[in-house]
């Protein structure tokens, strides 16, 4: 038994239908009746009416709600009690997938260290499944990934919008692609490519861009920060999210620059996620906080959006 099962069938009970619950909760109708329905098994109870009007708390459900509601009130205070121990916490981990954007994390890590310098920040990177399997479970705090439009969410987790923007090609201005307006993928096809590796939102987005057609030469690497360090060494051309390229510090001193991709209209989102059950230290709230409103301002204005 999980604590989101007796949670998810108090929404069902307060909102009066599973379809409304599914709503609030962000879950799917047919992922809220599975798991009302593997509690059912567990207890060997039906705790829903279904019917082809919907589903509605069935007569023994209710008679266990005062149950459930007592298992919940200790596990709020549990958790109350727990907020208490994080809010002196002195660690927030953050996880990081490479395309996200220094020039938005680094200034948030400023200005969070300036309000709390007694709290230790660590940054770690990794890919997107490893960050989300570890917001899960509680290794870290918050984590930043990105996403092509139309991707599913994990339902089990707290996102937020903070950037969108449009893959682009970073490459150095004495590049021959730097010379265009806009780069076509024989272009790109024609010079050194570097590619991020398997399991990163870039690589499968290249990967549907070529088409199985290969460039003239390519190099594979774990991450935006270091392809953006190979294009400035003279290396080759690597495709980015251009709010990964825009304002960070290579772009700013002219070692890289960035051009559009011809006829692609392909939108990448960075967001920042968090669990969705549990306490969420003070600390992490506070650096959630300072990311959404640094994205919203210049250069990063945009649309944001909770999911």
């Amino acid at each position: 038994m999980r604590i989101e099962q007796l949670e998810y069938l108090a929404a069902v009970t307060r909102l009066g239908s599973l379809r409304r619950a599914a709503e609030e909760l962000h879950l799917s109708q047919p992922a809220l009746s599975e798991t009302v329905r593997n509690l059912e098994r567990e207890l060997g109870v039906g705790l829903l009416d279904r019917k082809r009007s919907g589903a509605k708390i069935s007569d023994e459900g209710r008679e266990l709600l005062p149950h459930i509601a007592g298992v919940l009130d200790a596990v709020d205070r549990l958790r109350r009690a727990a907020d208490d121990q994080h809010q002196v916490s002195r660690m927030v981990r953050l996880g990081t997938v490479n395309a996200a954007t220094v020039p938005l994390l680094v200034p948030a890590v400023r200005e969070f260290r300036a309000a709390h310098p007694l709290t230790q920040v660590e940054v770690v990177t990794a890919q997107q499944d490893a960050i989300q399997q570890g917001l899960m479970e509680g290794g870290f705090d918050l984590g930043l990934v990105n996403y092509l439009r139309g991707d599913d969410l994990p339902p089990g987790l707290h996102t937020t919008e903070l950037l969108r923007g449009r893959p682009v090609v970073c490459v150095r201005p004495d590049s021959p692609l730097a010379a265009l307006e806009s780069v076509t993928v024989a272009d790109l096809l024609a010079e050194p490519l570097i590619v991020m590796r398997s399991g990163y939102v870039m690589h499968r987005y290249v990967h549907r861009l070529l088409r199985g057609r290969t460039p003239s030469f390519s190099y594979s690497t774990d991450g935006a920060e270091m392809g953006k360090l190979m294009v400035a060494e003279g290396l080759g051309a690597t495709v980015l999210p251009d709010y990964s390229v825009l304002g960070d510090p290579l772009e700013r001193s002219g070692a890289i620059t960035c051009r559009p991709l011809a006829d692609d209209a392909t939108e990448v989102r960075m967001v920042i996620q968090r669990r969705r059950a549990g306490s969420v230290p003070r600390a992490a709230r506070d650096l959630h906080a300072i990311f959404v409103r640094r994205a919203g301002e210049p250069p990063h204005r945009g649309t944001r959006a909770d999911a």
